[in-house]
């Protein structure tokens, strides 16, 4: 299979579980990137970051549109993410690969067995506490910058499950954390850009748009709880292969 198609199909699946679940689309495109498509873990996380700004940015204005976000909450959560992403993106240019991989892997396998093991969403949202949003996005932000992810798939999980948020809710609003992380890891690695392979990243990225908008429409027709367990138990399995792989 072309490098083309390839780029075009799992573009197609991460902008689907992005914009279905307010996150999962960066930790589903580094194992692409690397497996698939051939680029290195320190090259694809900084591919991955281009991958979800624009993905992201793109699902959220769906999501804004019908009222699933709230602004003061994930802004907070940002602002307080922002260093730290800036910090962690520095620190992954300087680790082996092999240990990003292992470290990804890790982080991926444990957000996949809390969304397994978590209850039912909140019924309704509850009063944000402002020390406890801006302490899970700073933790959220580190995570970010080091791994090239967006943080969604652990943000959309700590807005539920700490913060009280409705899914639906935190599923837009995990996409203002997700967009304004990976945008400042991003201002790490601006001098890598131009070093990246754009004619797969570009249909990539441009797959990765078009899915999320059919993720957003989606997230309005199937419950929020079934689209989770489906994504950790994938995620699950990414966690596992990545692990041996950096192990052996």
């Amino acid at each position: 299979m072309s490098a083309l198609i390839l780029a075009l199909t799992a573009g197609a699946v991460v902008g689907l579980t992005l914009g279905a679940l307010g996150g999962g689309g960066g930790v589903l495109a580094v194992p692409a990137l690397i497996y698939l498509l051939g680029l290195t873990p320190v090259a694809a996380t900084t591919a991955s970051l281009v991958i979800v700004v624009v993905t992201s940015a793109a699902a959220l204005s769906a999501h804004a549109r019908d009222g699933h976000v709230r602004w003061r909450t994930g802004l907070l959560f940002a602002a307080a993410g922002a260093v730290p992403a800036m910090l962690g993106g520095a620190l992954a240019a300087r680790l082996p690969g092999a240990l990003l991989t292992a470290a990804f892997a890790l982080v991926a396998g444990a957000a996949a067995v809390r969304m397994l093991r978590r209850r039912g969403p909140a019924d309704e949202d509850v009063p944000v506490r402002p020390v406890r949003a801006a302490a899970a996005g700073a933790g959220l932000g580190g995570i970010t910058g080091v791994l090239g992810v967006g943080g969604g798939f652990l943000a959309v999980p700590a807005l539920v499950g700490v913060l009280g948020l409705r899914t639906r809710v935190a599923v837009g609003t995990g996409l203002v954390v997700v967009t304004a992380n990976a945008l400042a890891a991003l201002t790490q690695r601006a001098g890598t850009i131009d070093t990246l392979d754009w004619t797969v990243l570009g249909p990539f990225t441009g797959a990765a748009v078009l899915g999320a908008w059919d993720g957003g429409r989606l997230s309005a027709k199937v419950s929020g709880e079934a689209l989770q367990r489906v994504f950790a138990v994938l995620l699950l399995a990414v966690a596992v292969f990545m692990l041996i792989d950096a192990v052996v």
